[in-house]
C-alpha cells in the first residue's frame, strides 16, 4: 500500500456514482484552475501542524477521521464566509482544511483540488472520515463546487456529513436529502 506526502495551500476522474437508492449514475466534474482568493481569515484559527505526516488510506482511517470529524464539529455553527477559515467565518473547504490541519495533516484549500486527494469509493463503503463533493447544479455534469466530511453512517440511505451551507453555515445534512443527492458526484477516501 503507497504512502503519500499531502502538499496543500495554505492550510490541495474517473467513475462517479450518485446515490438515487441503488440506481449508478454516472458524472464528470471539470477541474478549475487554482485561483488566488483572499483568505478573509479574521478571529482565532484552529491550531496548524507543524509538519507534514506521512500516511496512507488505512492509519488515516483507524487514527486520524474521527478526530478529523471532532475538529470539524467543533466549527458546527459558525457562519459562512467564502474564502474564510477561523470560527469567524468558514467555507466549505476551508472546513476541511482546517479540521485536516488541526490533527497534523495537510489538505489542499480548494475543494475540486480536495476531490483528487485519496481515492474514490463507492457510495455502500463510504465510512466516516470519508469526503463527499458535490456539482452546483441537480443532475448535471459541471466542476466541484462543494465538499463535506462524512461524520456518520446511519443506514443506506442515512449517510450524515458535516460541510459549511452557504445559507446556513456550518451544519450536518444527509447526503440522501433531496437537495444533497441530485448534486453528489463522488466519495473520496483521502490519502
Amino acid at each position: 500500500m503507497a504512502s503519500f506526502i499531502i502538499f496543500g495551500a495554505s492550510c490541495a476522474p474517473s467513475k462517479f456514482v450518485a446515490p438515487t437508492g441503488g440506481n449508478a449514475v454516472k458524472r464528470t466534474t471539470v477541474s478549475r484552475p487554482t485561483a488566488s482568493r483572499t483568505s478573509g481569515r479574521t478571529g482565532t484559527n484552529t491550531k496548524t501542524a507543524s509538519a507534514l505526516k506521512v500516511v496512507n488510506s488505512n492509519v488515516y482511517v483507524s487514527q486520524y477521521a474521527s478526530e478529523v470529524i471532532n475538529q470539524a464539529r467543533t466549527y458546527t455553527g459558525t457562519p459562512y464566509v467564502s474564502g474564510g477559515n477561523t470560527y469567524d467565518g468558514i467555507d466549505c473547504s476551508g472546513l476541511i482544511c482546517a479540521a485536516f490541519s488541526s490533527v497534523g495533516l495537510k489538505m489542499p484549500r480548494i475543494s475540486w483540488q480536495q476531490s483528487e486527494v485519496g481515492h474514490e469509493v463507492e457510495v455502500e463503503e463510504i465510512r466516516p472520515g470519508d469526503l463527499v463533493f458535490f456539482v452546483p447544479e441537480s443532475g448535471k455534469e459541471g466542476y466541484v463546487s462543494h465538499a463535506a466530511i462524512v461524520t456518520e453512517v446511519r443506514g443506506p440511505n442515512d449517510i450524515r456529513f458535516i460541510h459549511a451551507s452557504s445559507s446556513r453555515g456550518v451544519r450536518e445534512d444527509n447526503l440522501y436529502s433531496t437537495y444533497f443527492k441530485g448534486r453528489f458526484v463522488k466519495a473520496l477516501r483521502p490519502f
